[in-house]
């Protein structure tokens, strides 16, 4: 027989392609020539099982930052993962110790903290946070993306938000919009959200999608939509997007070929239910393509009070849509939607309970990401690449 040790690069190669991320990880330890081919460029590209994004939750605690969790969760393998609490910045710790919750964001691939300073670093590598030069409108609560614009590097769009100063805020400003290039270390400033989202311009009312060049903000409860074009840097009109009359709240997410609206409808007739509709982007038409299981929406839940259901939050990123309760009373649970993106067939299921044990949040981070394994295992030099 052949020996592991004589087979070629190429073949070594192919068989560790067929492994999942995180078995990757720790097979990467086992020897030089196994971490040089899993941590390259080309085998992160090419690799079987990095395309599906993974769902993290990062909870944060008002009193002790020693309580503060980060869980990841990979639904290739169907696991979740706990990573250890990180300081939140290298350069000026102590001035961060304290800054408030609602500053603290992911994005992408991305942890950002917007006030006292902007600082982002990769999710996943936290080792070294990277302060930036000050925004123009020191915020918090903002909308915050993620692209790429005519390069390799990434740039960063942050809307919205509330102004932030001197730990007083100002509801009453509109905002401009800022973009940062990491490579100019430069903000750009751009026009604000349009005036109707003026009354909840902060990401408690707010979703967002990046999509075919454009960044979707969406009014959580009010339906409102709009675009931010991110070659012309221009708002399209406000229009109204309620995919059903009984909709009490809805999220935006943007899938592989299309935008989803995600939310809870109230029907005399049938009660609640959580129903995902396909949008036009061109037409901003709307489509129902399914509904959560009844049983999987009230798994959720400790009770079935509809009230409850304000709890629910809903992330997602190309094919996958996540669904949890931010309440702790219920531990975070969460189910997933697998949408096939050609037939637009829709497959739940329930998301293994978070490892224990589970502290407490006054506040909970939840977006989705897809992983290269380039950007965990290679060189820190190159923390602005993302794929």
């Amino acid at each position: 027989m052949t020996e592991l040790n004589h087979l070629s690069t190429d073949l070594i190669e192919l068989i560790l392609s067929f492994l999942p991320i995180p078995t990757l990880i720790r097979s990467s330890t086992v020897c030089k020539q196994w971490h040089s081919i899993i941590s390259s460029v080309s085998f992160s590209n090419n690799h079987n099982n990095n395309k599906k994004p993974w769902f993290f939750l990062h909870g944060i605690h008002n009193i002790s930052s020693k309580n503060n969790q980060s869980f990841a969760f990979d639904p290739t393998s169907n696991s979740w993962f706990l990573f250890p609490t990180f300081p939140t910045t290298s350069t000026t710790t102590n001035n961060h110790q304290n800054q408030p919750n609602n500053s603290f964001i992911g994005s992408n691939g991305f942890f950002f903290i917007t006030v006292p300073e902007f600082c982002y670093t990769r999710i996943l590598r936290p080792t070294r946070w990277h302060a930036t030069s000050p925004l123009y409108f020191s915020r918090i609560n903002p909308l915050l993306g993620v692209f790429n614009d005519h390069g390799p590097h990434p740039k960063f769009i942050v809307v919205g938000g509330v102004k932030f100063i001197g730990n007083l805020v100002d509801i009453e400003d509109r905002l401009d919009v800022e973009i940062y290039d990491p490579v100019q270390g430069t903000w750009e400033l751009s026009p604000p959200l349009p005036a109707d989202f003026r009354s909840g311009n902060s990401s408690s009312s707010l979703s967002s999608a990046m999509f075919k060049g454009r960044f979707y903000v969406f009014g959580i409860y009010s339906c409102f939509v709009a675009s931010f074009d991110l070659k012309q840097r221009i708002w399209s009109d406000v229009q109204t997007l309620r995919p059903h009359l009984g909709v009490a709240f809805c999220f935006l997410i943007p899938c592989s070929k299309h935008l989803l609206l995600a939310g809870v409808c109230n029907s005399p007739q049938g009660g609640c239910s959580f129903n995902l509709w396909k949008v036009d982007e061109g037409t901003m038409e709307v489509s129902e393509i399914g509904a959560m299981p009844r049983e999987l929406l009230y798994a959720l839940f400790d009770g079935d009070e509809d009230d409850e259901f304000a709890s629910l939050k809903c992330v997602g990123l190309d094919d996958l849509v996540y669904v949890f309760n931010e309440d702790y009373h219920s531990v975070y649970p969460s189910c997933v939607c697998e949408i096939d993106a050609d037939s637009g067939r829709c497959s739940w299921r329930r998301v293994p309970q978070l490892p224990s044990p589970v502290n407490k949040f006054h506040k909970v981070i939840s977006f989705c990401s897809t992983l290269s394994l380039h950007s965990i295992l290679g060189d820190e030099d190159e923390h602005l690449q993302i794929q």
